[in-house]
């Protein structure tokens, strides 16, 4: 419990930066080479899914770590991982918002993925709102998975208390 309360008061200011000043860190090392890895295992579905790939690569293992947890009953854990999947998309935010200016330097190619989905789908101009929404519903999410842990660690104290009292 103690390690859960210690966990959840480091992840506060973490998920505040997270929302109000996003840059990359170390963190997102790791959604790069699951984004990397996207690009490769979908290629061979066209070459949309291959520029989607990315995208979807870095959100899937995030994903499957909640789902892992959720499956084995560890809610608390689920959130922290969902926080780490609300990141990826502040990540993936980041890079859509820059679709047109393709200020960021890319990894491999010399395509940046975003430029070249958006320019297809004909939205483009509006990828800086489109990133901005990105981030926005990735935020939300990110307080909202925290709010849950808080709750799951409130929740948690109130029964050991209620055991406790139960005992004697």
């Amino acid at each position: 419990m103690a390690g859960r309360v210690a966990l959840l008061v480091l992840l506060v200011p973490y998920v505040v930066w997270l929302v109000f000043d996003y840059e990359y860190h170390f963190l997102d090392g790791v959604n790069l080479l699951f984004h990397e890895a996207g690009h490769v295992f979908l290629s061979f579905f066209g070459p949309t899914l291959q520029f989607l790939g990315g995208t979807i690569g870095q959100l899937f293992f995030p994903i499957a770590c909640a789902v892992h947890f959720l499956r084995q009953g560890q809610r608390f854990e689920a959130c922290v991982v969902g926080i780490w999947g609300c990141e990826s998309g502040m990540y993936a935010a980041r890079y859509i918002a820059d679709a047109q200016e393709q200020i960021l330097p890319l990894v491999g190619g010399h395509i940046h993925d975003w430029h070249w989905l958006l320019s297809r789908w004909g939205v483009l101009g509006a990828c800086e709102e489109i990133g901005w929404v990105v981030h926005a519903l990735s935020s939300l999410g990110a307080i909202g998975l925290l709010g849950l842990a808080a709750r799951l660690c409130l929740d948690e104290h109130r029964e050991n208390q209620a055991r406790e009292l139960a005992a004697q």
